[in-house]
This record gives structure tokens, sequence and C-alpha cells, in this order.
């Protein structure tokens, strides 16, 4: 088992990890390395889960078997020296599965709570929608209020605490799709894509020579500082109504039956800070909410019965959202 390693960032009281953004750019340079050497290819979802882990989000990988979903939520588990959790989610898992169950204890003659999987800073819900409605709503208090409530007690969640989500959108048979309050938890839903030629070539030689595993690169804490400092990275006001203006369009599209909420809104705005953190900019800019619109908003937003068409709701619902992008005028 993994020996913790003492926590390079040091916070004596009044002082902040934005205060030495050497040693934080370099924490980050080593984590996005640390999983671009396992999850090959584009480096697009490497980045987007990296957003999710900073902004207090939740992340749902949506793609076919055997691009590497799983893959890359075990990677980021392994670049931190954190507790990392698995459930592979059946039809026949019960919420208890999840969450743990109170257990009476003769000797003391009182019940006892064993603590369920959920009790993890990450955890991998592995093909989430395997598994009955009842079953996946019992993440729901999870990933909003980073507790759990059984038997009328509140137990809370370790800090980080972060869902990877994976699901097949091809496959329907003996599947419970999501509802939209489920998805809404979600900060982002991202596809991991087939990798190009060369990409695959290092994917083969990593199965033939087994050098596919990370090494601790940040701790708990570190990843708390992490993001406690991209709460400082600053919104201007044109970027704010800019925003607004895209989230607003959903509400009002014709195409639409649900627009996205003010969770949706929330999200889009500290997946941003994020996402200009890790570009090393203590300021958010245009391009940040544009490259975040589709998969922060698509999952969130609900295609109208009348509108629909031959192509998966998804891929809809993501056109949707480039239409809205195209038609917001970006601030200068």
């Amino acid at each position: 088992m993994e020996q913790a390693r003492p926590t390079r960032i040091q916070t004596p009281e009044g002082t902040s990890v934005a205060n030495d953004p050497s040693e934080v750019h370099r924490i980050l340079r080593e984590l996005e390395t640390s999983l671009r050497q396992v999850v090959r290819g584009s480096g697009e979802p490497v980045r987007m889960a990296l957003v999710a882990l900073l902004s207090h989000g939740h992340l749902l990988i949506e793609d076919v078997p055997g691009v590497g979903k799983t893959t890359l939520a075990h990677a980021l588990a392994s670049s931190l020296n954190c507790v990392f959790h698995r459930i592979q989610f059946t039809s026949d898992l019960l919420p208890s599965d999840v969450l743990g169950i109170s257990i009476y204890n003769q000797h003391l003659e009182t019940f006892e709570f064993k603590p369920g999987p959920v009790f993890a800073n990450i955890l991998l819900a592995d093909e989430i929608n395997r598994t009955t409605p009842k079953t996946q709503s019992a993440l729901l208090e999870a990933m909003n209020e980073n507790q759990v409530t059984v038997d009328n007690q509140t137990y809370p969640l370790p800090d980080p605490f972060l869902v990877i989500a994976t699901q097949n959108p091809v496959e329907h048979h003996g599947t419970y799709p999501l509802p939209e309050s489920q998805l809404d938890r979600f900060l982002m839903r991202i596809r991991m894509g087939y990798p190009g030629t060369e990409a695959e070539k290092d994917i083969l030689r990593q199965s033939v020579s087994g050098a596919d595993s990370c090494v601790p690169v940040a701790s708990a804490e570190e990843v708390r500082l992490l993001q406690e400092a991209v709460r400082g990275v600053a919104v201007e006001e044109p970027l704010l109504n800019y925003m607004l203006a895209m989230v607003n369009k959903t509400r009002e599209h014709e195409s639409l039956a649900l627009g996205v909420s003010p969770r949706g809104s929330q999200a889009l705005y500290r997946a941003a800070q994020a996402l200009a953190f890790l570009e090393g900019r203590s300021y958010a800019i245009p391009d940040d909410f544009k490259r975040l619109a589709v998969p922060v908003f698509a999952h969130r937003i609900v295609i109208s019965n009348r509108y629909a068409s031959p192509l998966k709701k998804s891929d809809q619902a993501e056109a949707v959202v480039c239409e809205i992008l195209e038609a917001t005028e970006v601030p200068l």
C-alpha cells in the first residue's frame, strides 16, 4: 500500500497556496504528465478530468467500450495519494451497497454504521446506467452535498470528493437511463474518442511492457488547496453576461423542452475558473467558456419531441449548444 508522502505545499496561518504559483503549476504539470503517460490520444479528456477535480465537480464519461473510460478514472486516482473505491453497477445492486448499512452490535446493544464504498476521495461508478433508478438516486445527496444520510443520521464524505461515472451509450438492453436530476449533478459529460494511429501504437506497446501505472504526485491536502486557489480566478462582468446570454438562449430555444438551470450556470462558471487556472492564468477568457459549453451544457438540456431527429439525443443536444455558441456575441 502506498505510504502517505508529506505535503509539499506549506500553508502557514494566513497564507494560501496561490502565494506560490511556481509550486502550484509544478504540481499541475506533474499531475497532467502522469495521466498522459497512461491515457494516450487526445489530451482533452485528461484536461477535462482535471477541470472537474479542481472545480469540486463530478465527471460523466460516455463512450463505447474499450476506449479508456475506466483507465482514465484509475489513472487519476493513482496519481493522487487519496482513497479510491470502485463500484461495478449492476441491476441487483442496492443503495446500501453504495452508502453503507447500520448493523446491530449485540455486545454494545446499539447499531453501528458500516460505511459503504461511497466514502472515498475518488469514486468510480462503472456503468452507472446498469443499476436501477433507486440505486442511482443513492448518489444524489452525496454528489450535491458531500454527505449521505442513513437511518436519519448524516455522515460527511471525505474532502475532496469526486465521482467519475462511466456509461455505454450504444447498448441499451438492461440499462436504466439517468434521469435529468441525476445528470444535472455531473459538472460535465465527456467522450474519450478513438485514439490516433500513433497513440494506439503507444497503447499496444504499453500493454506489452506493462508500463501503464501512475505514481502519486499530489496528496488530498494539496488537491484541497488547489481547489481553494481556483476560486480566486477572476471572471469579469462582460464574461458573466456572455455566459448568461448562452444560458438564456437554451431556455428560449424552440427545439428545447428544458434549458440550462442555475446549477448549470454555476457549473460553467466554476469550470471556466478551473480551466483558466490549469492554463496558468489568474483570469478567465471567452475561449474558456466556449471550450466548456458543450461538455457542461449538453447533458443538461432536453430536446423537444417535436424537433427529434434521427441523431442520438446526445448528439442533437451538442449540436444545439454549438448553434447557440455561434449565435452568441463574444465580448471584446
